[in-house]
């Protein structure tokens, strides 16, 4: 997807953060962007930001985790718009502390969101790209938190979750010319907290206190990624057919050794060749074969 000018984008959790990083970046590069979220406030933030940048955007109000509201979603998009080119499954909910404190209901909540959210839009909006042939793009956002689990608990299992959807996924696709991304951002200034306060009813209590507000403002001056970077990085990984989309370079040593780790724990002993023979399909796909892996990306370089 080189040429995405005129593409129809749509993004869940676009009112915000990441996602209205993205949503901007797309808006610049030319393409028709749907906006989605659950607070009005910040779709109307979103909206302002947007016009003030001379750009525009639709916008729906959407909880992912409503099965029928994003089939019609989806069929609102393509009543406005004709078509859907690129899906970003971006909303999600960031809750996090140790695996032992939480709740029944976290556990609930979080795969809601994080995980039956993303399928959602993968089953309401990916028939839409395959119906008109031309291919396309989904983005569903993970974590570093899914490569490097260490202290996000449940919310890494769900980026995990993610990461591995995507990978399956965009084998499935390729054949179709749809490109799929697992999008892994590091910290990056967002309204993560809000979502955590803005929990549901329906979910009860949590198992964890919520951050600290000291916390929180002390965030804002972190040397974070913007939201704005963030979501150029984005559609430079689509422009690519990125399969992972990795922001930043801070991790890269930490997921070496864990991947070195996960190396090191295999049986040091002879393949079982007749075991083997009976299970190619299980062992390796060209997805991941060093001809097909692109050079490491750089933020501004051109799409060839």
């Amino acid at each position: 997807m080189r040429d995405v000018e005129g593409k129809v984008a749509f993004i869940t959790g676009g009112s915000s953060g990441i996602g209205r990083g993205i949503a901007l970046a797309f808006a610049r590069a030319g393409m028709q962007v749907v906006i989605s979220g659950r607070r009005q406030e910040f779709i109307d933030e979103s909206l302002a930001e947007f016009a003030a940048a001379g750009l525009s955007a639709d916008s729906m109000r959407l909880d992912v985790t409503d099965a029928a509201a994003v089939d019609a979603a989806a069929a609102e998009t393509i009543q406005r718009h004709g078509r859907l080119d690129v899906l970003v499954n971006n909303a999600g909910i960031g809750l996090t502390g140790p695996v032992m404190a939480a709740t029944a209901r976290d556990w609930d909540w979080l795969i809601d969101v994080n995980i039956r959210g993303v399928g959602n839009g993968i089953r309401s909006f990916v028939p839409h790209i395959q119906a008109h042939g031309e291919g396309g793009h989904v983005v569903n956002t993970s974590s570093m938190a899914g490569l490097m689990p260490i202290v996000a608990g449940l919310y890494s299992m769900t980026k995990a979750a993610v990461i591995a959807l995507s990978e399956a996924l965009a084998i499935e696709l390729a054949p179709e010319g749809i490109g799929v991304s697992a999008y892994c951002p590091g910290p990056t200034h967002s309204n993560i907290a809000a979502g955590v306060s803005a929990r549901p009813a329906e979910y009860g209590e949590s198992g964890y206190a919520p951050p600290p507000a000291e916390h929180l403002e002390r965030a804002k001056h972190q040397p974070y990624m913007s939201y704005v970077e963030a979501g150029e990085r984005v559609l430079a990984g689509v422009r690519r057919n990125d399969l992972f989309i990795l922001t930043h370079p801070e991790f890269r040593d930490g997921v070496r050794d864990r991947f070195d780790t996960t190396l090191a724990a295999f049986p040091d002993e002879p393949l079982n060749t007749e075991r083997a023979a009976a299970i190619p399909f299980l062992l390796s796909h060209p997805v991941y074969a060093p001809e097909n892996r692109l050079p490491s990306p750089r933020l501004g370089d051109p799409v060839h």
